[in-house]
């Protein structure tokens, strides 16, 4: 009999371990996407631009005869009736300068559409050095039925770029934006 209630305690252990592995298995899987897409953000990894402060920016300086060329790319969902594009594909700029590149965005339906844009930049190497100080991709954009829009970014290539070995060589950069739709809730009446 003693046998067989230290089984069953056993067993009990075993099966409380198991649904706590599992528990914490689903809030992981929960938690892996803001987290990863922190971590990119913090560390540039997978071509993730970085989002800086103001205060930073300002105290960037451009390299004298130090530039990259930039190609922009434009992408929309397509669920998502936009007609969305960048108003310039390529500019060469000086490393360390801020620049402004502007999109155009249409909704082209009969009804308000609301979007978000996901970004990446090209090769992977540069992401952590292409740096965002205002984006309309950091916020939903909406469009009400046949209205255009500018959206501007506002960035700068960081001058560390040049004292990193695997990415000092790089002379074009792709930034290249996707505009997904994002659902409203209904409104009752």
């Amino acid at each position: 009999m003693a046998d067989q209630q230290r089984l069953a305690r056993r067993n009990g252990r075993t099966a409380a371990l198991a649904a706590l592995l599992v528990a914490a298995m689903v809030g992981l899987a929960f938690a892996s996407v803001p987290l990863y897409r922190i971590f990119c953000q913090v560390t540039g990894f997978g071509g993730t631009t970085m989002q800086v402060d103001e205060a930073v920016a300002a105290q960037v300086r451009p390299v004298p005869g130090q530039s990259v060329s930039i190609r922009f790319d434009a992408n929309t969902d397509r669920n998502l009736a936009w007609r969305f594009q960048p108003v310039q594909t390529h500019r060469t700029v000086p490393i360390g300068e801020r620049n402004m590149a502007l999109y155009r965005a249409r909704n082209m339906s009969t009804r308000p559409l609301t979007g978000t844009a996901t970004f990446n930049v090209t090769p992977v190497q540069a992401g952590k050095y292409f740096s965002k100080i205002q984006c309309f991709c950091f916020t939903e954009q909406t469009l009400q039925p046949g209205q255009e829009m500018q959206m501007p970014v506002i960035f700068y290539v960081d001058p560390a770029i040049l004292d990193d070995p695997d990415a000092r060589d790089i002379t074009e950069i792709t930034l290249s934006y996707t505009f997904y739709p994002v659902e409203q809730p209904q409104s009752g009446s």
